[in-house]
């Protein structure tokens, strides 16, 4: 019975022996284990991406550029050309330099408006004209055939919209209509209505009509 006691011992001694073979792959697991559980329920410390910021600064610049429009048969709409074009990536704007704007209508009525400077939209159908700005419309024909007489447009802003055929300006404009002046403070024009809103200092000057 004295010798239980040593038996006991070496016995304890082996499993202990056998035990600490495993212990680093224990703690290797513990380790993985708490890793994990911190990154599941730690504070995150990601952020989200923040978003790009589009500032007012040209993306692309043109010199003695010229953009053509068609239609799907082909024939020209519009051309725009400048001295120089700059282009804005948050407003989508295009501003240009000695601009120079040449469009055709249904019947072939040809518009033409120039500037020191214009500010157009994507797609054309709105254009601010500053400085020095003029928009002819060519005498043609309606659809019915009437004859239309050239008219003229001056002035130090003109705001054009194509779409609309509308012509507004908050500054003093002056329109020749065939032999026709008249001057006024601001205009608002529709050609499709054939109405011109004329205020502030109105003058005129008719030409007399001959037989």
């Amino acid at each position: 019975m004295a010798r239980m006691p040593k038996l006991v011992l070496q016995y304890v001694w082996r499993v202990w022996d056998a035990f600490t073979i495993y212990i680093p792959v224990l703690l290797m697991v513990l380790l993985a284990l708490g890793t994990w559980w911190l990154t599941r329920h730690g504070p995150s410390t990601s952020t989200p991406d923040a978003p790009r910021v589009v500032r007012h600064t040209p993306d692309y610049f043109m010199t003695n550029f010229a953009v053509k429009n068609f239609d799907a048969s082909g024939m020209l709409l519009s051309e725009i050309s400048g001295a120089k074009g700059r282009h804005f990536e948050d407003s989508d704007v295009l501003e240009i330099d000695g601009a120079r704007i040449r469009s055709v209508g249904k019947e072939g009525r040809v518009t033409l408006a120039t500037a020191n400077q214009a500010i157009t939209n994507a797609d054309g159908s709105e254009i601010q004209l500053i400085g020095n700005a003029r928009v002819v419309r060519e005498a043609g024909k309606d659809a019915s055939g009437q004859l239309l007489v050239r008219m003229e447009f001056t002035g130090d802003f003109l705001h054009a919209f194509g779409n609309e055929e509308k012509l507004k300006s908050h500054k003093p404009v002056t329109i020749t209509r065939g032999a026709d002046v008249f001057s006024a403070d601001s205009l608002a024009y529709d050609h499709i209505a054939q109405t011109a809103d004329l205020q502030g200092r109105v003058r005129g000057v008719l030409a007399p009509r001959t037989q």
